[in-house]
């Protein structure tokens, strides 16, 4: 029987039908070049194929988009017609998990997939996806701790498992091993754009902001061209490196330029461009124009339903836009959405609304309201969604919020927090030289 790269059958492939798989997979690993079209050409000459509908269903259920979910529930159904072996029964079972909006279902189903199919690499990349995506730093570190014994150099793929490996470490604050394991990735994989990213983040919670703009400039080719999925988010953290010195004209620059020149309309790519824009309007930035394309191009995906994190940006750039129907929509679609019983309704509940309502208090000059809301939302924030990095906008929000309400007490403790994780940030001895010397804010 023929098999994937890394050992496992594939049944009813063709050799080149498997030749198209092994493409899309690899252009899968390193979100580089288009694994949508690859796999079509798997599936067109190999119809019975089920391992490419599988991994098809996965590419698009883990999108965060509400019409690419409608077509990965498509494609699950078909593929069940399909003859599955054990290993395609376990995906079907996740995938129905993952659909179902059982985003820790799936994610646990995939821990026990990936024990029995160590070597299953669509399995722990789909599995590392949902962790970060369910903002699990732990099993995002000890999902590629328990295979990769199984694993090797010789094997194909092993250096996409130390740029994964390299991204959980980060989030669980072993920022030693993390920036070692993810430089061996892209010494062995300089594309691996995944790797290089879990480098930026180890950079930017440390405070390294020069290290980091030097990490991004000396390595762009590898991460910043028109076919690499990555690039936006790239260029977002870049953004994020020049608003830690202060330099907001080189991070609206950046927002201008590659991350909205293009007018991407991936959800992906919408959350960096609504976090960025936020940030440069706490900064005072005249922004208000760039508002209105971003909230006209979220309404296809901003349903209050599929994955809170999406909507939450959307909110931004609702409010910015002056569109507080749509905003009102979106929490009220939350708030009927109690009583369901799948997992990312009650993200909806316990986390999304609340961050809405504390960004949407600071954003209608509800300061000390605003306060209130985000003071517990943070500690909540990291139950879905996103980084540490991503996730530190609450903490910037509600400092700023603490600042404009002047509440100099807990803006002051909320500066020093800052500060001991980044001492030598800029923008944080900013914050607290506001708060000891004036208690409010600029407005």
């Amino acid at each position: 029987m023929l098999t994937d790269q890394q050992g496992n059958p594939l049944p009813d492939a063709t050799p080149e039908a498997v030749d198209f798989y092994s493409d899309a997979v690899q252009a899968f690993n390193l979100y580089r070049g288009d694994p949508f079209a690859i796999v079509d050409q798997a599936i067109q000459v190999a119809p019975r194929f089920a391992m490419a509908h599988i991994f098809k269903a996965y590419l698009y259920a883990t999108a965060t988009e509400p019409a690419a979910s409608l077509e990965a529930q498509r494609i699950v159904v078909h593929a069940k017609s399909l003859a599955l072996d054990e290993r395609a029964e376990s995906h079907i079972a996740v995938l129905t998990e993952l659909l179902a909006g059982n985003w820790t279902r799936a994610a646990v189903a995939l821990d026990y997939h990936n024990a029995r199919y160590p070597r299953d690499l669509i399995g722990i990349q789909c599995g590392h996806l949902m962790d970060f995506y369910r903002a699990c730093a732990r099993d995002l570190r000890d999902r590629i701790a328990r295979i990769l014994p199984q694993w090797s150099a010789e094997v194909p793929g092993y250096s996409i498992l130390l740029g994964m490996y390299a991204f959980g470490l980060e989030e669980c604050a072993d920022y030693e091993r993390a920036e070692e394991y993810g430089h061996s990735a892209t010494e062995l994989e300089p594309f691996d754009c995944w790797a290089h990213h879990a480098v930026t983040h180890v950079l930017e919670m440390q405070g390294r902001t020069e290290d980091g703009i030097d990490w991004m400039e000396k390595r762009e080719p590898f991460w910043a061209g028109d076919d690499n999925f990555f690039r936006v988010h790239n260029w977002w953290h870049k953004a994020l490196y020049h608003l830690d010195l202060e330099q907001e004209e080189q991070a609206l620059a950046i927002y201008d330029g590659p991350i909205r020149s293009e007018r991407s309309s991936m959800a992906l790519d919408l959350v960096d461009a609504s976090a960025l824009l936020w940030r440069l309007a706490l900064r005072e930035c005249d922004v208000s124009d760039r508002w209105q394309e971003l909230a006209q191009t979220w309404e296809q995906h901003a349903d209050g339903r599929l994955y809170p994190f999406n909507d939450w940006h959307a909110v931004m750039a609702f409010l910015g836009a002056g569109r507080d129907d749509e905003v009102e929509k979106i929490m009220n679609t939350m708030r009927a959405t109690r009583s369901n019983d799948n997992e990312v309704a009650q993200w909806a509940w316990h986390t999304g609304l609340p961050l809405i309502e504390g960004f949407t208090a600071f954003w209608r000059g509800d300061y000390r309201k605003a306060a209130q809301h985000l003071h517990g939302a943070r500690f909540i924030g990291n139950s879905f969604g996103g980084s540490h990095a991503q996730r530190d906008i609450i903490d910037w929000t509600l400092t700023e919020a603490a600042l404009r309400a002047g509440m100099k007490d807990l803006a002051e403790a909320l500066a020093n927090e800052r500060l001991a994780l980044k001492p030598h940030s800029a923008l944080n001895r900013a914050f607290l030289q506001r708060a000891v010397t004036t208690g409010a804010g600029t407005q």
